[in-house]
């Protein structure tokens, strides 16, 4: 005896209707996501990579340049001219591999100066400190979903070198 099937005509289509979109979202998620996960590493990179070349260029400024030294009252630096720039164009803008450079925000902070060490007096001895250096790099990033823009904000401290 032969069994009879209802027809079932249409049901790929509607099953695809309904799994397309939704494996289409999980897919463009994904690869936003990753793009953002990349570019957030390469922020992290860029403040690494700052904060080292400032760390052993600290006190090499004037030579590097032939301009005095940024002062160590100054303080927070970002952007603009001196010694920041220097980072800036050597280390930021030079290891760059995707990030639009106008979205990138910068700072510079030395503790006390940009020289490897300062003194402290301690029970009256003369004790050597370690003078360190902080860059921030904060990215304004505009996903290409364009699911509204997401600062990525990335800090490296490291001790100066001689």
């Amino acid at each position: 005896m032969r069994q009879q099937r209802a027809p079932r005509r249409g049901a790929s289509l509607v099953e695809f209707a309904l799994v397309a979109p939704v494996t289409f979202f999980l897919m463009i998620g994904l690869l936003v996501g990753g793009m953002g996960i990349f570019r957030y590493q390469e922020v992290a990179t860029l403040a690494r990579e700052a904060a080292r070349y400032a760390s052993v260029h600290g006190t090499g400024y004037a030579s590097d340049t032939g301009n005095p030294a940024a002062a160590p009252d100054d303080g927070n630096f970002s952007g603009g001219t001196g010694q920041c720039s220097l980072v800036y164009n050597n280390a930021i803008a030079a290891n760059n591999v995707s990030l639009d450079l106008s979205q990138l925000q910068y700072s510079v902070t030395w503790n006390t100066s940009n020289r490897p060490y300062h003194s402290k007096i301690v029970n009256g001895s003369v004790i050597p400190v370690t003078n360190t250096v902080r860059v921030t790099i904060t990215y304004q990033w505009m996903p290409e979903a364009l699911l509204g823009g997401i600062t990525m904000t990335s800090t490296a401290e490291t001790s100066m070198c001689n």
